[in-house]
């Protein structure tokens, strides 16, 4: 009885956490995500990636960044669903990474509303600790990579990438492939600060070159401010739930 081999292996860690019970690891990652996401009613979401370098405070453009992408999560969840409104499901729920900078702020943005926002978080060397925004039941914690990135795609029904390093490049091309090959429903995305991303990637050179096709190019478009980033998310067929503006003075 006091063998390994007759410990129950739901109870047994260190069968659990050897290599050939990495396929359940996954279902698990997957599934207790899943389980609770369920439990609140969240069937959208709109993802919203960028650096975690981006503070409040920050240097330079940092600082317009951050108060942009706080400005975006209000917005959002105001007009988009994720505040109940007397229904049973919400919809839209603004998602992030869970770390700090840009994430914080879109979590920030959701959180001055009183409406719940999702955290992403990923194990890492240097441990990320979560933002102080996303809502507590909804913050989790990833091992693997691939699940991560599985659980910020499944239910985004829109995608906005703000001025990033490595990590948002990666999301980024991640969403764009899954998109350029079908593998993932038409959603709207849009890159925020146009100078920015065109001095970074020279998306007419991968088009000279022939790497992509013109139609690639209408997979994303740019904004410049929070209000425009939400007006071309809804004109590129993002569905709003939330209370009409003005609908109560206007009768």
């Amino acid at each position: 009885m006091a063998s390994a081999s007759y410990l129950l292996p739901a109870l047994d860690t260190d069968f659990l956490l050897s290599d050939e019970m990495r396929g359940v690891r996954f279902l698990l990652e997957y599934a207790k995500a899943e389980v609770i996401l369920r439990k609140w009613g969240i069937v959208s979401t709109i993802v919203v990636f960028g650096s975690a370098r981006s503070h409040e405070r920050g240097n330079g453009r940092a600082a317009f960044w951050y108060q942009q992408a706080r400005d975006f999560g209000r917005i959002a969840s105001e007009r988009g669903g994720a505040l109940l409104h007397g229904e049973p499901i919400r919809r839209n729920v603004i998602a992030t990474g869970g770390g700090p900078g840009v994430m914080e702020a879109a979590n920030r943005g959701a959180s001055d509303v009183g409406a719940p926002s999702i955290g992403y978080n990923i194990t890492l060397p240097h441990e990320q600790e979560p933002n102080a925004y996303s809502t507590p039941e909804l913050t989790f914690r990833f091992h693997y990579f691939a699940m991560r990135k599985m659980h910020l795609a499944i239910r985004a029904r829109a995608l906005v990438i703000f001025p990033g390093g490595f990590g948002t490049l990666d999301e980024l091309f991640e969403i764009l492939t899954l998109r350029q090959t079908d593998k993932a429903p038409v959603i709207p995305i849009v890159l925020f600060d146009k100078a920015y991303w065109s001095k970074l990637i020279n998306f007419e050179h991968l088009l000279e070159a022939e790497m992509i096709s013109r139609v690639d190019l209408e997979l994303f478009k740019f904004a410049e401010s929070a209000e425009e980033i939400w007006e071309i998310l809804v004109a590129n067929g993002l569905e709003t739930f939330g209370p009409m503006v003005g609908s109560v003075a206007g009768g």
